[in-house]
Parts: structure tokens; sequence; C-alpha cells
């Protein structure tokens, strides 16, 4: 028995190892990389020279200020909305909760930069809300319409800080849910016998205790909008670092200089993390309240609870706005939505183009391959990782998970980009694997990388998941086999996984369809058609005359059914614990 023992402890610290060195190869070597190439010179000296000219060139300096301003306003209104709905949420009972709130993780079905198509169909000059003003005597008919995507109000950046607003908060309202769900009660009503006010015992004894959960959900928020690549383009709104980034793509061999904005990308980001520890770190109450016993709901009737039900159902309303867009250019026959307010003439031939075209049947065959190869990689990878952290509980394993939740703080745009560092260094140039790695040059082969990129972009789901299943599930049943002499692989094949299939399941849908319609590694790894995935060809479509945005909008359309069906059957599985996946 003590041999067996000895056996299963170097067979983790073995599979320990392994994660480590995954983790290391394909996660912290490609950010080296990365910001390594920022520092260094053609002739491979250390120089800041570079970095220096982010912040002495206008255009880079513009886009670096551009970005940052979007990440903040996003940030902020994205709290403005998701604050007082998870209050609503955590503290009142009204009629017709159950229904709004099931309905709070709809906007996550599609992503913005998709969502774009939309908004421009119903905003454009010649679009819904301007062909409407003009059917009510407030525009002249003859004239465009008003320039809500553009002009010299700032439209386009308006419109995608709203856009990423409305796909994000959904992420800080389940951080804010959990966090309020955790104050205690009577830390409140202390507060109350003291004399405090209502207004004043929020800002000064709820919003201080629910600081991690503000944290962990704004961090996401404005690192996720900050590194937004896609949306930009599709607005045409290219004075950001991350289209910076992404044109530079093609100079990575012959200047350092997109190597230096991905660094100063990344440094933003981690200082971001860093300041919101710092201020947590100082406000110590905020970490260590929890509720030793849960608040009563209370319950609003007649007005009050009409109200209640009206703010989340306007705000689901807005979220939903560029979903409805979509589906409407998805059947608008071509021209047909140009100064009307609904499309003129409607048609399904654009979902059968959405299935024919050459271009989407390849996206849509790649996107399949990557993403179920990638699912399953990120799986097998997720398991081990939640095993030896919750079950072994061995040596290391705090640093393990860690690791593992790496790529919710770190920009998706900085793994991409580092993933193509890779791709120009030993051992991909010079040796047989140039073949099969490589994102740019005259014959490249991005598809390993992007299967790695999908698989380790959404690890923290099904790290998370695995995690909750696993610290819900009796440990004994398993002591029990290892008693009989079961090795770890047929406990953990026998009666684990069987006992946590739910958790894993979910997990696995997630990582899934997220995967399917990642927007970042797909634009910059995939630079040639036939390895293009779904979401550079609904770019690519969107972006040429005819039918290309109608098959764009098609095979939108499809992803958001792909993905709410993804959403539904993981909540399904995880029920209440499906807002953990979204926490840092």
């Amino acid at each position: 028995m003590v041999h067996h023992a000895g056996t299963r402890r170097l067979s983790c610290y073995g599979l320990f190892a392994l994660l480590v060195a995954i983790m290391a190869v394909f996660m912290i070597w490609p950010i080296i990389l990365t910001v390594r190439g920022g520092f260094v010179d053609g002739d491979g000296r250390f120089t800041i020279s570079y970095l220096l000219l982010v912040f002495r060139q206008p255009v880079y300096l513009a886009g670096l200020t551009n970005s940052i301003s979007i990440a903040c306003c996003t940030t902020l209104l994205c709290l403005a909305i998701a604050m007082p709905l998870a209050i609503l949420a955590a503290r009142f009972e009204f009629r017709g909760k159950a229904a709004v709130t099931s309905l709070i993780m709809v906007p996550l079905i599609l992503p913005p930069f998709v969502g774009a198509i939309g908004i421009k169909a119903l905003f454009g000059r010649f679009g819904t809300v301007n062909t409407l003003l003009a059917h009510l005597g407030m525009l002249d008919p003859s004239e465009p319409g008003i320039d809500f995507l553009g002009g010299a109000v700032g439209g386009r950046f308006w419109s995608i800080v709203v856009m990423e607003a409305l796909h994000l908060y959904p992420i800080l309202y389940l951080n804010l849910t959990a966090a309020l769900a955790n104050v205690d009660p009577t830390m409140e009503q202390a507060a109350e016998g003291l004399g405090a006010g209502r207004w004043r015992r929020f800002w000064r004894v709820t919003v201080p205790l629910t600081l991690p959960g503000i944290f962990a959900g704004t961090t996401i928020v404005f690192i996720w909008s900050f590194t937004e690549l896609g949306t930009p383009l599709m607005f045409d709104y290219y004075d950001v670092t991350p289209v910076q980034i992404f044109w530079g793509i093609t100079q990575m061999h012959a200047s350092p200089q997109p190597y230096a904005l991905v660094a100063v990308m990344l440094a933003v980001s981690v200082l971001c993390y860093l300041v919101g520890r710092a201020v947590i770190g100082r406000r110590g109450y905020a970490m260590s309240s929890k509720a030793s016993i849960a608040a009563s709901p209370r319950m609003l009737t007649g007005i009050r609870s009409l109200v209640a039900m009206l703010a989340f159902a306007v705000i689901i309303a807005a979220a939903i706005l560029p979903h409805i867009g979509v589906i409407f250019t998805s059947v608008s026959a071509d021209g047909a939505w140009y100064r009307s307010i609904l499309p003129d003439r409607f048609t399904l031939e654009h979902y059968h183009g959405a299935l024919s075209h050459s271009l989407a049947v390849g996206a849509i065959r790649n996107s399949l391959v990557y993403a179920s190869l990638a699912t399953v990689l990120c799986v097998a990878i997720g398991l081990a990782v939640s095993y030896l952290n919750v079950r072994v509980r061995m040596r290391g394993g705090a640093l393990l998970d860690a690791l593992a939740m790496m790529p919710l703080a770190v920009p998706g745009l900085v793994m991409a980009f580092g993933y193509v560092a890779m791709s120009l260094h030993w051992p991909f140039v010079d040796t047989p694997l140039q073949r099969w790695v490589a994102v740019v040059g005259a014959d490249p082969n991005p598809v390993p990388l992007l299967i790695i990129a999908y698989a380790i972009r959404r690890l923290p789901y099904v790290v998370r998941s695995v995690s909750a299943g696993l610290e819900q599930t009796a440990v004994a049943t398993e002591e029990a086999a290892h008693n009989l002499g079961a090795s770890t692989l047929t406990t953990l094949r026998r009666i684990t996984v069987p006992l946590i299939a739910a958790n894993l399941i979910a997990g696995g849908i997630l990582a899934f369809s997220f995967a399917m319609l990642e927007v970042s590694d797909s634009l910059i790894l995939a630079q040639k058609q036939q390895h293009y995935p779904i979401t550079k060809a609904i770019f690519e479509l969107f972006n040429r005359l005819g039918d290309g945005p109608y098959i764009a909008s098609a095979m939108g359309v499809w992803a958001m059914a792909l993905l709410a069906t993804a959403l539904i059957a993981a909540a399904a599985l995880m029920g209440k614990r499906l807002g953990t996946i979204f926490r840092i």
C-alpha cells in the first residue's frame, strides 16, 4: 500500500512538471518573446528607443490614449449598468425576477464586433433610426441622416464604448451579485443602528465590502475592452493600439516597433491589475468579510416591483438591439434595407450562402476542427490542473491554478502576438518544424498555434468549472478505490470523472463555443483564406461589396444560436455556479 501511495505521488509530480512545462512554453514564453522584442534592436543590442517612440510618435500616443479612454469609459459604463442590477437581484424579490435575471447572460452570445453589423444597419445615416426620424418630420428625407456612428462628436468612439459595455456588463454583474451575497447583513444593520442613512451605508459599508467583486469584474472588463480588436475594426476606428498592432504584424520581421506596442499594452494591463490589488490590499476589511448569515431579500410590490423589472428589461432590450439588427440584416434582400425602418423585402438566401459560399464553408469547417481539438486539449489540461490543486493538494498546486487563470488577466491580443513571435524563433525557424508552424511568410501554417491558442485562452473556464465540481464532491469514494488498490488513472476514469461529469461537460461546452467565436487569435494568426475560422471570415465578408455583409450577418446568427445553446446547456448543468467561470 505504501508502494502504491509512493507511485501515485511520483506520477502526480510528473504530471505537475508536464503541466508547468506546457504553461511555460505556451503561456510564459510567448509573453517573454514579445516583451524582449520591444527592447532589442536589429543588431541584438538592448535599447529603449522603440519603447520611447510609442510615447513620442503622435499616432502611437493617440492610439494608446484612445484605447485607455475606451477601456475606462467602458468599465465605468459597465459599473453604472451592473451595480444597480446586482443590488436589485441580491437584495430584493419582485415579480418577473426569475425571468429577467435568467436573460442577463444574453449579451454574451454575440461578439461585439459582429453586433457592429446590426448597429450600422440601425444607426447608419440611411438606417432605421434616421428613417424613423424622417417619417416623424424631424429630418429632411432628401438629406442624409444624422451621423450617429461617426463625425465630429466622436460617434465611432462612443459606439465602441456602448457596444462593448452592453456586451461585457454581465461579467461585472456576476461578480457583484456574488460579492453582495457575501456581505454580512449585520454590518449594515450596525451602521443603521448608529444612525447612518441609506446612501451613507451604501458608500461607507456596502461598497468597501464588495471591493473584491468590483475589482475582479472591472479588471476583466478593463483589460478586455482595452485590448479589443474586432469592434474598432468594424467601426473603422483605427487610432487605437490593438488595430495598430494588427496592421504591424507584417512588419515583425523588419521592425521591433510592433513588439514595443504590445509590451506597452501588456504593461498597462498589468499595472491596472496591480493597482487594483494594492488599493484593495490597503482596505483589508474588504477582503475579510463573508456573510455568516444570508440576508433576507425584501419583497417589492406594486409600482416598485414594476420599476425593478423594467430596469432589467430596458438594459436587456438595449443589449439585444445589435442582435436584432444582425438578424434583420441576415434576412434582408440585397439593398432592401435602405432608407426604410425595416427591410422592404425578406429572403433566406443569405443563410444558404452562409452554408455554401466558399469562404463561409471553409471557415465553418476550420472552426469546427480548431474548436473541437482545442476543447479536447483544454479539458485534458483543465482536469489535470484542477485535480492536482483540489484533490491532491500538492505543493505548487496554487501556482499551477494561478498560471491556468492567467489568460483572464493577460490580454488575448498579447497572447496572439506572442504566438506570432514564437513562430519567428527557434525551433520554428530553419528547422523541419517551420513547415508545420508558421504565421507569416509565403506558405504559413498557423493551425497548430490556433488550436493551442484557443485551448489556452479558454482554459480558465474549464479549470473553474471542474474545480467547483471537485470541491462539492465527497472524496471518500475515491479514497475507497485507492484503498482497494485502484491506480490514480483508474480512479479518475471510473469514479472522479463520472462524479463531476456535469461540470466537465459545462466547461467543455463553454470552451468549444467561445473557441468557435474567438476574435483576437483568429484575426491575427489566420493570414490566408484557407485557414480562416468563422470570425475572420465574418470580418472579411463584411468588408466585401455585394452580398458579403448579408452572408456575414447570417454567419453571425448561426454563431449566436450556437453560443446561446451552449450557455443554456452550461447554465442547466452548473446552475448558479456558472458565474464562477468569469471571475479571476
